[in-house]
C-alpha cells in the first residue's frame, strides 16, 4: 500500500491544478494583451465585428445555397431553356450556377474571418502577415479581416 502512495504522489506533484493552468493562461493572455499595438476596447470592438459579418456571410452563403438547390429541384430532367437573343442555354442551370459560386464566395469570406478571430485567440490581430507591422486601425475597421497592409495587398503580396 505504501508503493502505491509513493508511486502516486510524483504523478499527483506533476499535473498542475486547475488554479495553476487558470493563473498561466491569464499570464500569457495579459502577455499578449501586453504586445498588442491596439487597445483592449478597440479588440473587443473588432471581435464583435468580427462575429457580426460572420453571421451575415455564413446566413447569406446559407440562402444562396438553399436557391441553388431549390432551383436543382424545380428543374425537370431535359428541361431546357433557351435566351432567345443569345441562343445560350438553361437559365435555371446558369442562376443555380452562380448562386453557388456566390454562396462558395461567401464561405471563403468565413474562412477569413474564423483566421481573423483565431488571431485575435493568438495576439497576433492587427499584424501584417507579410511585414510584421500593425495594420491601421481605420484598415482594420473598414476590413475586420484584413491580414495585410493596404501597400502588400495592393501589389498581391502573399507568405509562405
Amino acid at each position: 500500500m505504501s508503493e502505491k502512495g509513493a508511486a502516486a504522489s510524483p504523478k499527483a506533484e506533476k499535473s498542475p491544478s486547475n488554479k495553476d493552468v487558470v493563473k498561466k493562461v491569464a499570464a500569457k493572455k495579459s502577455a499578449v494583451e501586453d504586445s498588442s499595438p491596439f487597445s483592449e476596447a478597440f479588440l473587443e470592438q473588432q471581435n464583435a465585428a468580427l462575429l457580426d459579418e460572420r453571421a451575415r456571410y455564413t446566413q447569406h452563403a446559407d440562402l444562396l445555397q438553399a436557391e441553388a438547390e431549390s432551383l436543382a429541384r424545380e428543374r425537370e430532367p431535359g428541361d431546357a431553356q433557351f435566351d432567345e437573343e443569345s441562343g445560350e442555354g438553361d437559365s435555371i442551370a446558369v442562376e443555380r450556377d452562380r448562386d453557388l459560386q456566390l454562396s462558395a464566395q461567401a464561405r471563403a469570406a468565413v474562412e477569413e474571418v474564423d483566421a481573423a478571430l483565431a488571431r485575435m485567440d493568438a495576439g497576433t490581430y492587427g499584424i501584417c502577415i507579410v511585414s510584421g507591422l500593425p495594420i491601421p486601425e481605420e484598415r482594420l475597421e473598414a476590413l475586420p479581416h484584413a491580414d495585410m497592409r493596404v501597400e502588400h495587398k495592393s501589389r498581391g503580396s502573399s507568405w509562405g
